[in-house]
């Protein structure tokens, strides 16, 4: 070791030696210091409650609740804040806030001096942090000693937090006149803005309040605005302070000449209240305090539409007792409740204008029965145009009537569905499987509902009771092609993955069959078809409740009419009363956004169009006289010939049908309709009897006519079909027959699945799904059949 450094570390020792107990006691206060900020200590955001702030789907504030203590706050980070009000509060009240220890002592010397020694104004001589301390620990610094213990709590805060956070908490706190308290909640009170999005006049503004909140919001009333001399005095005045640092800002000069004008507390936005509330009583089921700012899905133009025609029916028709009603808009889309109408007053005590009634579980009379078709269709019992018995039916002791006490006799489902039969209905989810009908509501989450032996078939007809929710969430159901997603009400909600309960084809064809409801103010039977309607109605049993939901564009609309108190009325039928408010509704959307369309939506893969006879909704014999077409899900639909159009043979001499054999003899050939004996008599019922088919008691098979049903000559009898796996999916095999010469159609079935048409003398072509053992039948268009069995198996 060289000299020269021996002598620089002796120094060094002998140095550290002088100064040992000072350092020792300096790293000793750091590490005090250290440990004090770095000990964990409560944030200074929760130290009092927070207001919450919620907004619709595009920033428009719905409501500024108060905090637990009856105040509105609202904590914004700093970062959220204006920096032009953060810069103009230190400018106004402690511009030494970044270099003292929390307190400055020629602050407090010079407030005695004024207060006690000239006996002028008070001054506190506070700084920043020593007014946060009298903030939080609601310190009377009006004493000595009530300015001693801010001075020590105003230390403690140095100790324990940064000065930045301080500094939030400070903006956070501060007085702004009334119950108002922090720049989160003042800017919204009295800008309608966040903290952030503050133009200089609006911040500098705030910047004065703190001050002396009580003096300079003791404002006067010009109309809807509260206008304060004095403040705009402080204001302007803060202002020329601020131009000696910020010279650019003279440009907005002309801004500080404006009347200043604040908004009065009464009013505070108090938008959509029946949804705020349902969103903020599920934060306090789930114990949710994060976040002050809430997102909802609400869109405020939309929720003004639908609260402005509520409001605009009920007091057109007053004079019917219609006092009350609710409405719900939905988005498929992402399944947003864009609109919420819980009554059609809130502030309205004599129809318990605060019950949510979306909320409210009641009968949905026949809102229902779309849902019924759908697993019918789905489990194979009906398609659109199956005709069905709308005839006086007993299904054990359960014996339902029509709404209007009359019967129609056979009617397609489509039909049925339109104009609400309960028969054909009650029918059809009596032949339901899996699931019953019962338990497809379970499925789709129907809340509170007893035993399905509690309801039986009467569970059809509105024997239950649903809420205008759950009845909304079902029809965005239909709309998504069968598949139940959850209501969304916070615009932070993920958007659930859906469940499928129907299928893509069935419920396609319910919407196609609610598409047809002609408006009750249509006077053509048919919709315009620029934006069709899919809807339906409902009446509750004793007329306590009247129903209309639907879908039009992309919406999901579901609307109530009634009493909360559950009154009858006569007046509360669906067609009538719901209707009229639900059109209302969708016409005033059509008009306010012209661009309104449906979501691009594609045809289901499985579903095909067949012909029908239309008398019956089976496959067309060669005597039906009016054909049309369906929908069909092949495997799935049932579908047969229609055999209600027979051919009779009629014996020219005595006019009843002829006995065989018929060579020799002068016969012609009539066509009659051979309906059941219930049909017939509906129909005489209905001054609209049918011809009866003629009969011959002297032999059988009297009238029948001669002919020779198909035969099968393709499939082979007892072949087997061998398919290459590497092929597999795109090997075909032809299906042919031969038929009489009077056939001119020949329906195809495997497995009693329809599967095509053919003429005769021309192949059909069908892909087997697997390998397996099937049945092939082939029926002409006169009934007459041929079956055989066809193996199919797979080779490599």
């Amino acid at each position: 070791m060289t000299k020269p450094r021996f002598v620089v570390l002796r120094a060094l020792a002998r140095w550290l030696h002088r100064w040992q107990n000072w350092l020792a006691g300096f790293v000793l206060v750091a590490a005090l210091l250290a440990g004090c900020r770095l000990w964990p200590h409560p944030a200074l955001r929760d130290a009092l409650p927070s207001s919450t702030a919620l907004y619709d789907d595009h920033g428009h504030l719905l409501r500024l609740t108060l905090a637990s203590d009856d105040r509105y706050r609202l904590w914004v980070p700093l970062k959220d804040i204006s920096p032009q009000l953060v810069d103009g509060v230190l400018l106004h009240e402690d511009r030494w806030f970044r270099w003292h220890p929390g307190v400055n002592p020629y602050g407090l010397a010079r407030g005695a001096w004024v207060t006690y020694v000239r006996h002028g104004d008070p001054q506190g001589g506070s700084t920043l942090t020593m007014q946060l301390a009298r903030l939080l620990w609601r310190l009377n610094t009006r004493t000595p000693l009530g300015k001693l213990r801010q001075i020590g709590r105003a230390l403690q805060l140095e100790l324990f937090y940064s000065k930045a956070q301080i500094l939030e908490a400070y903006l956070n706190y501060a007085p702004y006149g009334r119950n108002v308290e922090g720049v989160g909640a003042a800017s919204l009170a009295y800008f309608d803005k966040e903290a952030a999005r503050l133009s200089l006049p609006e911040a500098l503004t705030l910047a004065v309040i703190p001050q002396d909140p009580t003096r300079r919001l003791r404002a006067g009333q010009s109309g809807d605005a509260v206008i304060n001399a004095r403040l705009a005095d402080s204001r302007n005045r803060l202002f020329a302070r601020w131009l000696r640092s910020h010279p650019r800002d003279a440009a907005l000069k002309p801004l500080f000449a404006l009347p200043l004008n604040l908004r009065p507390l009464s009013q505070l936005p108090f938008e959509a209240p029946h949804a705020v509330e349902q969103v903020l009583a599920a934060r306090r089921i789930d114990g949710d305090t994060g976040d002050a700012r809430v997102a909802t899905t609400i869109d405020l133009g939309l929720q003004h539409a639908l609260e402005r025609q509520v409001r605009r029916y009920v007091e057109r028709n007053d004079a019917r007792g219609i006092r009350n009603a609710a409405a719900l808009l939905i988005d498929t889309r992402d399944m947003g409740v864009k609109a919420l109408v819980g009554s059609a007053d809130y502030a309205d005590a004599s129809i318990q204008g605060q019950v949510n009634g979306t909320l409210a579980k009641r009968s949905p009379g026949s809102t229902l029965k779309p849902f019924i078709y759908a697993l019918g269709f789905d489990q194979g019992v009906l398609h659109p145009q199956t005709v069905l018995r709308d005839v006086p039916t007993a299904f054990g002791p359960y014996a339902p009537e029509n709404f209007d006490g009359h019967f129609l006799g056979p009617v397609t489902a489509t039909e049925a569905l339109i104009r609400s039969r309960n028969i054909p209905a009650v029918w059809v989810a009596s032949q339901l499987q899996q699931p019953s009908f019962y338990q497809f509501l379970r499925d789709a989450g129907i809340s509170r509902m007893a035993s399905e032996k509690h309801y039986g078939l009467a569970l059809v007809l509105g024997g239950g009771e649903v809420t205008m929710q759950e009845l909304g969430g079902l029809y965005a159901m239909l709309a998504n092609r069968g598949e139940l997603k959850p209501l969304r009400l916070r615009a932070d909600e993920p958007q659930a993955a859906g469940t499928r309960l129907l299928s893509e084809e069935a419920s396609f064809m319910v919407m196609d069959m609610l598409r047809q409801n002609p408006r009750p103010d249509e006077t053509t039977g048919a919709q315009p078809s620029r934006l069709p309607v899919y809807w339906k109605t409902g009446t509750s049993w004793a007329f306590r409740d009247a129903w209309t939901a639907g879908s039009f564009g992309p919406y999901v609309l579901v609307v109530w009419v009634g009493n909360f108190d559950g009154a009858g009325n006569p007046a509360f039928v669906g067609v009538e009363a719901a209707a009229p408010l639900f059109f209302n509704i969708v016409d005033a959307l059509r008009a306010e956004r012209p661009g309104l369309a449906e979501p691009i939506r594609h045809m289901p893969a499985r579903l095909k169009r067949v012909q029908i006879c239309l008398a019956s909704g089976d496959l067309p014999n060669q005597w039906c006289p009016q054909k049309g077409t369906t929908w069909f899900i092949p495997g799935k639909s049932p579908i047969r010939v229609s055999n209600v159009h027979r051919p009779v043979v009629i014996d020219d001499a005595s006019g009843q049908p002829a006995c065989p054999p018929y060579a020799g003899k002068r016969t012609h050939v009539e066509v009659y309709e051979f309906w059941p004996s219930d049909l017939q008599r509906v129909f005489a019922q209905a001054g609209m009897p049918r011809r009866t088919p003629p009969q011959n008691p002297a032999c059988s098979e009297a009238g029948r006519p001669d002919g020779d049903p198909p035969r099968i000559t393709s499939p082979l009898r007892g072949s087997a079909y061998a398919m290459r796996l590497k092929q597999e999916g795109r090997q075909r095999i032809a299906f042919s027959a031969t038929t009489d010469a009077d056939a001119h159609a020949l329906y195809w079935f495997v497995d009693d699945a329809y599967v095509g048409r053919s003429a005769p003398g021309e192949l059909l072509f069908w892909q087997p799904p697997t390998a397996g053992s099937y049945d092939v039948r082939v029926v002409d268009d006169h009934g007459r059949s041929d079956q055989r069995p066809l193996a199919v198996t797979r080779i490599e």
